[in-house]
This record gives structure tokens, C-alpha cells and sequence, in this order.
């Protein structure tokens, strides 16, 4: 389907399911489940519980769908992605979801030679390893090596149970890359490799739910490659397409524009708040929000003190999206993929995103971590030099004339307030991460963070939706 075709079937549904809204909650009909949040997660519990005959409402604050699956337009028309946007191998989850959606995937463009600028050196090379002296190299094959070593001591189902799991735990990332890493270029690798995984510093997470993370994927290559990796291929006419064509079948069982301000909650079941003094009943809820935002919802009773102060230690990442789009991807004739990375330049991750009938040419970029921090201070025309000064660095003076920037600050959305996803600070994993994916009473837990496979990507989002309606669903067969 064209994007347009999308936009204005939400919009229709929008205003039909705002048709039918005048009713408080004493009018309306109990649900079984109110899943709060219309991103990849909610919307997959739901569909999940709706096709197994249970009554349920998704409470969406936006007005649109999809968290932090985003399209946006190209001057052409054509969908681009600035939110979520690849799939990998071994990510079977939202591969299944996309064939039952009937959506399609295609390669990200990987031909050619790629730039790398590491430890002060810069290289031209095919494949997965750049051009660095040999020191730095075999620095950086023994820290992966460590790093995997660790990662395959931790269970991503439970993190916290792992041997090691208190030595890790008890530092930052930094601190680990630190004592295993022995060379400015292979420390400089790692922290490029955090900034683009986790859109955060080192400095900023527990090495716990580093090694959790790249357990969860499977490695590091997985996580950082491209061919064979999780950044393999995008989807047919954007990632969004999950979320409209999954709320296209909830149809007015989704309310846009409801942002959840309250959950009551006992032995009885929920009463949820919407702004507006909107409430809605249920036997259960499903939270599929990020947790900074779960934790800004005001519960009574109040959550359990492990599962409150988890999230208040779970932050999200910070990162600003661009697509700098040309008349063609001039890149490609110069025998250059347009994959990119530099531990120097603010914009340090860069791939092509051209569409795939290969005009008009797109580079995305990403200020991830502090450079997102600094960028965001710049203002829109600020931002613009900046990353059209990177853009000539890698690839020449052609890449400071493009047709449109398109750009996305995932910080500065109300509900969302980062990218890419949520990580735990030192200790909380230890402390507080039981209470993780544990139901409390009727409140369900869904989202990627919550995932015991890729978490943080949109197959982690689509597994945490799947055993948060296997959950909800068990419980209320149980129920009397």
C-alpha cells in the first residue's frame, strides 16, 4: 500500500473512534484488557487477545500508532523511515508477524567499499573489518572475545542470576571497556559500538545489561553488522506498516489521543484515567509503554517498591535521526556503500537508506549519546551544518548540496522521550530485576526492554507482546 493510503485510514479511524467516545466508563462494557500504549508491543498483545475471543481497548496518547515505529515522506512521496527501522537474521519473531501482515523486507544497500575512521586513522575496506594497525585490531578481537565470554554467562530470561552477575552489575560499561581494552583505537571501537547500540555512553549503563543485551542477540556481530547482522534488511514502505496494518485489524478497539494518567487497581480488577477524566474498566492491564513513562502514571495502590524503583533506573537513550536525501545515491558511483563511522565526528553511524528502486539517494545519519546532547543545543539550522559537514568529511563537497533533511529527535517526543530503547543503570539489575516482566496483581508488563531475545529492537517488542497477552490470557481463564 502507498503511505498516503495509510495516513488517511488512520485519520479516518481516528475520528470514527472519537465519534464514540462520550461515554464514561459507568456506560461502557467492562473489557477483559486495556493495553495501554499503540506501539509494536501493545498492539501485538492485543491483536493476540482479540483473535482469542477476549474484550480489549488499547489507550494510545498519540495520535497515531506505531511508539517508536515512525514513516515520514520523502519530497517525492515515498515512505522513509525515521524511527525503528531494520530486521535481521534470527530475529523470527517480527519475521513471522511481517509475512502474516503480508509485509515484505529488502536489503539494506551494502555493496561497496566502506569508511572508517578509527584512532585517528582512516580506511576504505569490504567486509566486516576495517583497515586498522594491527595493534588495534587484535585489541579489538580479544575484547569482543571477553565481552562474549561474559555475555554467554548471563540467561537473558533472568540477568540477574548470572555467576558473574554482581562483579558486573557493580560497574559501568566504561569501567569494563576500560579493564579489557587496552588501546585508544579499541576503546574508541567500544564506545562507538555502545553510542550506536544502546544511543547512549558507556559511562551511562551497567555492564550487566551490556552482556544481557549482546547475549539476547545472540553476539556482537549480530548487533553491529550489516549483512548478516540485525541492520540486514528494512521493510517494504516502512516499519510504521506493522503498527497501522496490526491497528487496521483492532480497528475502534484502538483509541488515539487517550494518554493514561491513572491506574486504579485491587484484587478486583483496574479503573484506568485518561486525560480528560476519561475511565475505562477492565479485569487486567497490559503496560506497554517505556518505563520512564510507566513510571510518570500514577498507580493506586502504588507499585511495589522493587518494580518502582526499577523504573526509576531505567532511562532511555538519546538519539537524533537524520535522512539527508540527494537527487541520486552519488555514493554509489564511486564504488562507496555509504556506510560510514567515526569515533570522531558527531555523526558517527551512517548508512544508506535510499528506497529500493534506488532514487532519490538518502544517507542516515545518527547523533547518538553526548552527540545528541550537543546536537540537540544546536538548533535546527545548527544541526543542519553539522551534519552536512560530516556528510562532505565521508563522502565528499557533493554531500553539502541535498534536496531535504529530515530529521527526528526522539528525546524531545512528549511519549517517547528517547531511542532506542531503555537500559539499566549499575545495581538495578541486581537489586530490582526480578520485577522486570513479573505481573503485579492485574498489571501486565509488555515492551522491548522486557524481552528475553533481541530486546531493543522491534522483534523484542513483538516477543514482549506475544507473553504479556500468553500472561494476561492465563490469568483470566484462572479467574473464577
Amino acid at each position: 500500500m502507498r503511505h498516503g493510503y495509510h495516513i488517511h485510514l488512520v485519520c479516518e479511524m481516528r475520528d470514527e473512534w472519537r465519534e464514540g467516545q462520550g461515554m464514561e466508563a459507568e456506560g461502557q462494557p467492562r473489557q477483559d484488557v486495556v493495553v495501554v500504549g499503540a506501539g509494536v508491543a501493545g498492539l501485538v498483545a492485543a491483536w493476540d487477545l482479540h483473535r482469542a475471543g477476549h474484550r480489549v481497548l488499547v489507550l494510545e496518547a498519540r495520535e497515531r500508532v506505531g511508539g517508536r515505529l515512525l514513516n515520514d515522506e520523502l519530497p517525492d512521496g515515498t515512505p522513509i523511515d525515521v524511527g525503528g527501522q531494520w530486521v535481521g537474521p534470527g530475529q523470527n519473531q517480527v519475521r513471522a508477524l511481517l509475512d502474516e501482515l503480508g509485509l515484505t523486507t529488502f536489503p539494506t544497500h551494502a555493496e561497496g567499499r566502506h569508511i572508517a575512521e578509527l584512532g585517528g586513522r582512516r580506511s576504505l575496506y569490504r567486509g566486516r573489518i576495517p583497515r586498522l594497525s594491527p595493534l588495534v585490531l587484535a585489541d579489538i578481537a580479544q575484547g569482543q572475545l571477553r565481552l562474549e565470554r561474559a555475555a554467554r554467562g548471563v540467561p537473558p530470561e533472568a540477568a540477574w542470576q548470572a555467576a558473574r552477575a554482581g562483579l558486573l552489575d557493580g560497574q559501568t560499561f566504561g569501567t569494563w571497556i576500560r579493564r579489557n581494552l587496552y588501546t585508544k583505537g579499541g576503546r574508541a571501537f567500544m564506545r562507538l559500538v555502545t553510542q550506536a547500540v544502546f544511543s547512549a555512553e558507556p559511562e551511562d549503563l551497567s555492564a550487566l545489561w551490556a552482556c544481557f543485551y549482546v547475549a539476547a542477540a545472540g553476539g556482537l556481530d549480530a548487533l553491529i553488522n550489516t549483512e548478516g547482522g540485525a541492520q540486514e534488511e528494512r521493510i517494504t514502505g516502512g516499519a510504521q506498516g506493522i503498527a497501522l496494518r496490526l491497528a487496521e485489524r483492532l480497528a475502534d478497539r484502538v483509541r488515539l489521543g487517550h494518554p493514561v494518567e491513572t491506574v486504579d487497581w485491587n484484587g478486583e480488577g483496574v479503573s484506568v484515567t485518561t486525560a480528560g477524566g476519561r475511565r475505562f474498566r477492565a479485569h487486567r492491564v497490559i503496560l506497554a509503554t517505556p518505563p520512564p513513562l510507566t513510571a510518570g502514571i500514577r498507580f493506586r495502590p502504588g507499585l511495589p517498591a522493587d518494580r518502582a524503583q526499577l523504573l526509576q533506573r531505567m532511562p532511555m537513550g538519546r538519539v537524533i535521526k537524520v535522512n539527508v536525501v540527494y537527487d541520486t545515491p552519488f555514493w554509489r558511483a564511486r564504488g562507496l556503500s555509504g556506510q560510514a563511522n567515526s569515533d570522531r565526528r558527531p555523526l558517527g553511524t551512517v548508512y544508506d537508506n535510499t528506497p529500493p528502486g534506488g532514487s532519490p539517494g538518502v544517507l542516515v545519519g545518527f547523533f547518538e549519546g553526548r552527540h545528541a546532547d550537543a546536537a540537540a543545543r544546536l538548533g535546527e539550522a545548527g544541526r543542519r551544518r553539522a551534519v552536512l559537514a560530516d556528510l562532505a568529511g565521508y563522502f565528499g563537497p557533493e554531500a553539502e548540496e541535498p534536496v531535504a533533511c529530515i530529521e527526528r529527535d526522539w528525546a524531545a517526543e512528549e511519549y517517547s522521550r528517547g531511542g532506542y530503547g531503555a537500559f539499566t543503570t549499575p545495581l538495578a539489575l541486581t537489586r530490582f530485576g526480578a520485577a522486570l516482566r513479573a505481573p503485579v496483581g492485574p498489571l501486565h508488563w509488555a515492551g522491548t526492554e522486557t524481552a528475553t531475545r533481541w530486546a531493543g529492537y522491534i522483534d523484542g517488542a513483538v516477543e514482549s507482546g506475544h507473553r504479556a497477552a500468553r500472561e494476561t490470557a492465563a490469568a483470566l481463564d484462572a479467574a473464577p
